[in-house]
């Protein structure tokens, strides 16, 4: 004790400048260049609908006419089970199948928490089930999704539940054991061996987490979204380094590729974008904010990219007559 209350200064001085290195270190200096960076979309089913355009018609323009090659495609559990035991995978079919035929390769999501508000997206008649029964439910779900897909060939991931581990939307509390069976199931029925993805919010946390549950970790990036804790828009203020400096944490200690599943490409205001003014939308998302965050996201190191926004990009065009974040987007997957 005498030691510890002599030394007391030298050990707090030491973990103060030990602090002070790391978070220098963590904002400052260059990720290195990519020569190659593969650029990708997701797709959401649900967001086109709600937002009124043709899902269907949307998908497809998005495929042949900005010839996306890498997609991270949604099974939603009420869309597809939508009464108990009654499978419908008519529109997922289409998906793959549509994928399938412009060769294109596809991150299949599924679980509870997927993209999309309002995150958690229970079945109807599961939503009153007492926790237990409705993992039990989940599961069963999970399993006949894997066994109806494990086949394809266009399939090269599966993303297990939606940033699991960063709570937001209305979903129940985060049971890490049902995540790992969940994982396990999907392992355990994919003779291919496919990789298990697990994605993470890329601001706020450090990924160890999602390292240590998946093959691979896919991130976040968004550059401004509205708050309602401070009821105003909020501008990350994170250097593109920032990213690079947790994905070498994460290849030190778990040797894992870090990616980007979700790229900021549309409006994130106080609403859903189909309530949202257009003037409103273009406080967080417009042609110029849209080229910056592509210059962004070149600097962070990462060479893969999963842009977010393609169902409102299809809708300013089709809707509102003003094309110009498609064709930009163009510009991209063309390269």
């Amino acid at each position: 004790m005498t030691w510890l209350k002599r030394n007391l200064k030298i050990i707090l001085s030491i973990i103060l400048i030990s602090i002070i290195a790391f978070a220098i270190w963590l904002f400052n200096g260059k990720a290195p260049g990519q020569e190659e960076i593969e650029w990708g979309l997701s797709f959401s089913q649900k967001q086109a609908e709600m937002i009124g355009v043709s899902w269907r018609d949307n998908y497809v323009a998005l495929l042949d006419e900005l010839s996306i090659k890498n997609l991270k495609l949604i099974a939603y559990w009420d869309l597809i089970e939508s009464e108990p035991g009654n499978y419908y995978f008519d529109d997922m079919d289409f998906q793959i199948e549509e994928a399938k035929n412009r060769e294109a390769k596809v991150i299949f999501t599924l679980g509870r928490k997927v993209p999309r508000w309002p995150e958690c997206h229970v079945p109807d008649w599961a939503v009153d089930m007492d926790i237990e029964n409705q993992n039990d439910k989940l599961l069963e779900y999970i399993e006949k999704v894997v066994l109806k897909y494990r086949d394809s060939d266009v399939i090269w991931a599966w993303q297990v539940e939606n940033e699991p581990f960063f709570e937001f939307g209305n979903c129940p509390k985060l049971d890490e054991d049902l995540l790992k069976k969940e994982i396990e199931l999907v392992r355990s029925l994919d003779y291919k061996n496919r990789p298990v993805i697990i994605s993470d919010s890329g601001s706020y946390r450090f990924w160890f987490k999602a390292a240590s549950f998946g093959d691979k970790v896919s991130i976040s990036l968004y550059r401004k979204a509205w708050y309602d804790e401070l009821d105003d828009y909020v501008e990350y203020p994170l250097p593109p380094v920032f990213y690079y400096r947790k994905n070498q944490l994460v290849d030190l200690f778990y040797d894992k590729e870090v990616f980007c599943g979700e790229l900021q490409a549309e409006p994130w205001g106080p609403v859903l974008i189909h309530e949202l003014p257009l003037i409103e939308q273009e406080k967080t998302m417009n042609i110029s904010r849209f080229k910056e965050t592509i210059d962004f996201a070149k600097n962070t190191g990462f060479n893969r990219f999963y842009l977010w926004g393609g169902e409102w990009w299809y809708w300013m065009k089709e809707k509102h007559d003003k094309p110009e974040l498609w064709n930009e987007a163009e510009k991209i997957f063309e390269r």
